[in-house]
Formats: structure tokens, C-alpha cells, sequence
């Protein structure tokens, strides 16, 4: 009875695109708790969350990833916005591309975490970030201070690793360089 079904047929480029709402999940919430620690925590003051464990600790940074930096602030914002913008179009070709599930989750949480901190970028010119937690003194005293787009990008990478495993094809197992093609339901 295909004269009667409900659900559209989707093309192969909706499909690709289908869990872009994750992406749109997490700029919301990376943005909403951006706005709330920007409004009730004052700059570089913290709050115990779990013991010393967890707190919430507002910073802004201007820098990449554990705060690198380029030198001063303009060169900075300048260079992270080129780049993020760069690699969401990268993403966005690579989610066209994804063969899994999986792949296609992760995708959506790295262009979700891009553009979340990107909005900081154009509209700042730093990222606020606010997620600070302690490791045992095993790696570094306490973590770079995070927040949500940061969380999302670091899980997808996590995403990706797992899939990378769970459909490793048995001819790259054993050395040989055919690939194969999963097919997305």
C-alpha cells in the first residue's frame, strides 16, 4: 500500500541531514547557559558545585583550546572565526559523506559546538566558557575551564573513535584497501 503511506520518501541528502537537530540542541543550550553564568556569576569568581570536584567558574577566553592564543585578542578573533567557519563547512561535507548513524550523531554535535562558540566569536570576540573541573594531579592541577560546545565537540570525537571500531570492514582488519559502503536506514 504505497499509494497510502505517511511517511515522505526521503532522499539521500535528507537523510544525511536528519540529525541536525541535535546541532541545533546544543547552540541552544551552549548559548542559554552562556547567558545565565554571564548573568548571575561575576568574571573569574566561581561556585562549588560538587565539593572541589565540579565548580562553575565564569572566564572568557579569547584563545583556542586550553587558551592558546595568537598574541593579541584581534588577531585572535579574527584567525578562530576564519577557522571555525572553514571547519564547519568541512563537517557539514563530511556529514553528506557520513556512512554510519553514528558518524552522522557526531557530525551534528561538532557543527552544534562550532557554532556555538562561534556566535561568541562574532559577537564577543571570546568564548565564555564555565565548566571547570578537577582531575587527580595525574595529568595537570585542575582542567581548562569548558563549556557545553566545548563538551559536545570532545563527545563526538569520542563518537567517531567508537565508530571508527564498531565498523572497522574485515579487508581493513587484514590489511586490504577496499572500502565498504554502509547503507543508512
Amino acid at each position: 500500500m504505497e499509494l497510502f503511506s505517511i511517511q515522505p520518501k526521503q532522499t539521500t541528502s535528507a537523510r544525511q541531514y536528519r540529525f541536525l537537530w541535535l546541532a541545533a540542541i546544543i547552540v541552544s543550550l551552549d548559548q542559554f547557559t552562556k547567558i545565565i553564568v554571564k548573568l548571575r556569576l561575576p568574571l573569574y569568581e566561581s561556585k562549588v558545585v560538587w565539593g572541589d570536584l565540579i565548580l562553575l567558574t565564569h572566564v572568557q577566553n579569547t584563545g583556542a583550546a586550553f587558551s592558546l592564543s595568537l598574541g593579541s585578542p584581534e588577531i585572535n578573533r579574527f584567525f578562530f572565526i576564519t577557522m571555525i567557519m572553514i571547519a564547519i563547512v568541512f563537517v557539514v561535507y563530511l556529514l553528506y559523506r557520513a556512512t554510519t548513524k553514528l558518524q552522522l550523531i557526531s557530525f551534528s554535535l561538532i557543527i552544534g559546538g562550532a557554532v556555538g562558540n562561534l556566535i561568541d566569536r562574532v559577537l564577543f570576540g571570546y568564548v565564555t566558557d564555565f565548566i571547570d573541573v578537577d582531575f587527580p594531579d595525574y595529568i595537570m592541577q585542575r582542567w581548562p575551564v569548558f563549556n557545553i560546545a566545548d563538551s559536545a565537540v570532545v563527545i563526538s570525537m569520542c563518537l567517531l573513535i567508537l565508530d571508527m571500531i564498531i565498523h572497522r570492514s574485515p579487508e581493513h582488519a587484514s590489511g586490504s584497501d577496499s572500502q565498504q559502503k554502509i547503507d543508512i536506514p
